[in-house]
């Protein structure tokens, strides 16, 4: 039996980062900014890819993700998050003062490179380098070209890290940008005026969060991040705004989870003289051009993390549209409204409802709701006439008992809520009255009496962004989809 190879030991992270400073003092010692300035470019790495043409002068900008030194000759890759293009370096075609430069780049360095392009051999677009420049040099190592950072930590933690090196987290970053400007650009097409309303409110309302609370020094009060923006945009409406819309961050001080951030990005829009059925055909058409301009199917694959499909959402219009208490009825036994609060408990125990004694009885029946239809509604489903009490900012069905209200669920989550918005100021006082309990200063009384001017019938809704995206991308939590997720403090 032959003897085995012994193996190298890997460089400890100190050991490369002093070698990397080591090529930064000898590009200083040749004259070179190791940190850059302006460069001037004609396209993107991923642009001149998608466009390829031979035999074309470029310059470009990117970051070194790659890197083959072969001595004499040099093929590297150049990109950024939106995508990369191969470049290659005679070094004998470099004068002395740059083939000694580039000796010093490593993986993760920004360069600009000048050129002209052509094909290899093997039909790969590449580059051919005739000047470059250093642009910012990286005294960090780069994650694992192979593995990129799979450690879940790191990747919420050290982000940058997680889009150098996970080109499927660079893309669908890029993907959630583009979609928020094609919302934008939906809605303004149809009439609706983007504003801005305040994130630092003195009650906040508009939902059942409980708030981040602050103080204002120079005015000597408390204020509250607010949870959303629904009450200021209301009052547009009664101002005379017709068809608008806010696309900006909500802040509840609530749990945390794989669907819960405590900073959130919300769209909310309102269009008077519309009901909560013409926002629900709204927020479905615009839902599916969202995922057949972005995703090419709305046919939409989730995976587990070691790629294989878990489900496949089928968003084919028309969407179902079912009562609530006909799908918990469904649920939960026909005769569940029919019996008593009491049974209605003893229900929750037989079916593995987990509730508490402190839960008044539409609260009972909003667990069931949503651990036996929200959690198993995967494709989606406009659930209609919800109970009142759950939605006092809703115009109430004829007859008292339910409100014209949507809640879009979607891979077991609510995705949107639309209302019929109430604009009766009388029946509104009473209902958020009846909401506050005993606090009745939480009550926004400066909101009542805006409505007395008069608020136009309107239709008004709310898309989670964040869970959109979740569910467009196959995401498996929200934290994929957030930049930077809010973390517990790391302990030194």
């Amino acid at each position: 039996m032959s003897e085995a190879v012994p193996q190298q030991p890997q460089s400890t992270e100190a050991e490369l980062i002093a070698v990397r400073r080591e090529k930064l003092a000898k590009l200083r010692e040749l004259g070179i900014d190791p940190f850059g300035a302006r460069f001037e470019t004609t396209s993107t790495p991923a642009q001149l890819q998608e466009n390829f043409e031979e035999a074309k002068p470029v310059k470009i900008a990117g970051r070194i993700i790659a890197l083959r030194d072969m001595g004499k000759s040099c093929f590297f890759q150049l990109g950024d998050v939106h995508g990369s293009i191969q470049g290659y370096v005679g070094i004998k075609n470099l004068s002395e003062t740059d083939a000694a430069a580039w000796k010093c780049l490593d993986r993760g360095d920004w360069i600009g490179i000048e050129g002209e392009t052509f094909l290899t051999r093997t039909g790969e677009p590449t580059i051919k380098v005739e000047t470059f420049t250093v642009l910012s040099k990286s005294l960090r190592p780069m994650p694992d070209k192979w593995h990129g950072v799979a450690d879940r930590e790191i990747k919420y933690r050290k982000r940058h890290l997680d889009l150098m090196g996970n080109p499927d987290s660079a893309k669908l970053f890029v993907t959630r940008s583009l979609m928020l400007a094609e919302i934008r650009r939906y809605l303004q097409d149809r009439g609706f005026l983007e504003v801005e309303t305040p994130m630092l409110q003195d009650i906040s309302g508009g939902a059942a969060a409980r708030p981040f609370e602050t103080f204002h020094n120079a005015l000597g009060m408390p204020l509250t991040l607010r949870i959303a923006p629904e009450l200021f945009l209301k009052r547009l409406l009664v101002g005379g705004f017709t068809k608008i819309f806010e696309l900006n961050r909500n802040f509840r001080n609530e749990g945390i989870s794989r669907r819960h951030n405590p900073e959130f990005t919300m769209l909310e829009a309102y269009w008077a003289f519309s009901d909560f059925e013409e926002m629900a055909n709204l927020v479905e058409e615009m839902t599916c051009h969202l995922a057949e301009k972005f995703i090419g199917t709305l046919q939409i694959e989730h995976k587990d993390e070691e790629g294989n499909v878990t489900r496949t959402i089928n968003l084919a219009r028309p969407w179902k549209r079912a009562a609530y208490h006909d799908l918990i009825a469904g649920a939960a036994g026909d005769d569940f409204f029919t019996i008593t609060p009491e049974q209605r408990r003893e229900r929750c125990e037989t079916l593995g409802v987990q509730i508490s004694t402190e839960m008044e009885d539409h609260e009972v029946v909003q667990q069931v709701f949503e651990k036996l239809v929200e959690e198993k509604t995967f494709d989606p489903c406009f659930v209609t006439r919800v109970s009142s009490e759950l939605v006092p900012l809703a115009k109430i069905t004829p007859g008292g008992k339910t409100v014209e209200v949507y809640e879009l669920i979607i891979n077991g989550q609510e995705i949107s809520p639309g209302y019929s918005e109430l604009n009766d100021p009388d029946v509104q006082r009473e209902r958020l009255e009846a909401q506050s309990g005993e606090e009745t200063q939480k009550v926004d009384y400066d909101f009542i009496e805006t409505l007395e001017h008069g608020m136009p019938p309107a239709g008004g809704i709310g898309i989670g962004i964040d869970r959109l995206v979740m569910m467009l991308t196959g995401a498996p939590t929200i934290r994929d989809v957030v930049l930077f997720p809010l973390l517990k403090r790391k302990e030194s």
